[in-house]
């Protein structure tokens, strides 16, 4: 037997129709909402891969084969193994000579045999192992003729940011007389705080230096932040980019993990406006 319902009342058909609307709105909404977002990563992705190929072209058109067309080499020989290899050592010496000639305190790393030294003049003062190691996929997959081209010359530092001061500051109060005289107090040699800096380069090469070991139980807390707030500088100025429908600038950056106190010495022996020899 068929039942069949009526609506007495018109009030409550028009709400059991509303009732049946809502939730499709809210549906269409959220599907919408969801679609934009996907969409939006999409062409974030898409900015994101052409600003790795575009900073590929840039490099490729200074530093490529152009440059060395009056040396009358055949372009075939930048893909010969024996070349390179020497083109390399001979990049990476080049670079250092031009820093010794300066008579100044220089940084050459070594990411081949994994050590980062300090030197004056050609003398190594100070050496480090490095423990870890990361690096732009251009500087590490790039094509090898260009990047190491890119390195032959000592990278100089334009600005840096630390997690410490580059020249403690040691505030003395005068006596006004020789009663008044105390000897200064033996440094407090337990004093640590967590290291870890970034130096940018005229050439567009960030060399990021955290330490390696975990001293104290916030180390772990403090690179994270001083690693976050970095990325989001730059996430912030690739989305300025790419809301403008622009390319965002890509970031060559050579990321290492040395021992805190190596990474301090480092980072106050060379100058504000040093330079960097890269040997990749």
């Amino acid at each position: 037997m068929d039942l069949k319902y009526t609506y007495s009342d018109p009030e409550v058909f028009i709400m059991e129709t509303e009732i049946r609307k809502k939730p499709s709105f809210l549906l269409i909404g959220l599907i919408l909402v969801i679609m934009a977002v996907i969409a939006f990563v999409v062409y974030y992705s898409i900015m994101e891969m052409r600003s790795t190929s575009k900073k590929m072209t840039e490099i490729s058109a200074e530093y490529g084969f152009a440059k060395y067309e009056k040396t009358k080499l055949p372009k075939s020989i930048t893909t010969d193994s024996t070349f390179l290899s020497l083109f390399k050592e001979k990049a990476y010496l080049q670079s250092r000579v031009e820093m010794a000639e300066t008579d100044s305190v220089y940084l050459t790393i070594n990411l081949q045999d994994r050590v980062i030294n300090v030197e004056i003049s050609g003398v190594v003062v100070h050496s480090t192992s490095i423990n870890e190691i990361e690096a732009s996929k251009i500087i590490t997959d790039g094509d090898e003729f260009v990047i190491t081209s890119l390195l032959s010359a000592p990278l100089t530092i334009v600005s840096d940011t630390s997690s410490i001061a580059k020249i403690p500051l040691i505030m003395k109060v005068a006596p006004k007389d020789t009663s008044e005289f105390k000897p200064d107090a033996i440094p407090d040699t337990a004093f640590y705080e967590p290291v870890n800096y970034i130096f940018e380069t005229d050439r567009g090469i960030k060399i990021i230096v955290y330490q390696s070991e975990e001293i104290s139980q916030g180390d772990s807390k403090n690179r994270f932040m001083f690693d976050l707030r970095h990325r989001l500088i730059n996430a912030k100025a690739a989305m300025k980019d790419i809301l403008a429908f622009k390319v965002p600038e890509y970031q060559l950056f050579i990321k290492i993990k040395i021992p805190s106190a190596d990474a301090k010495i480092i980072y106050r022996a060379i100058p504000k406006y040093g330079q960097i020899g890269v040997y990749r």
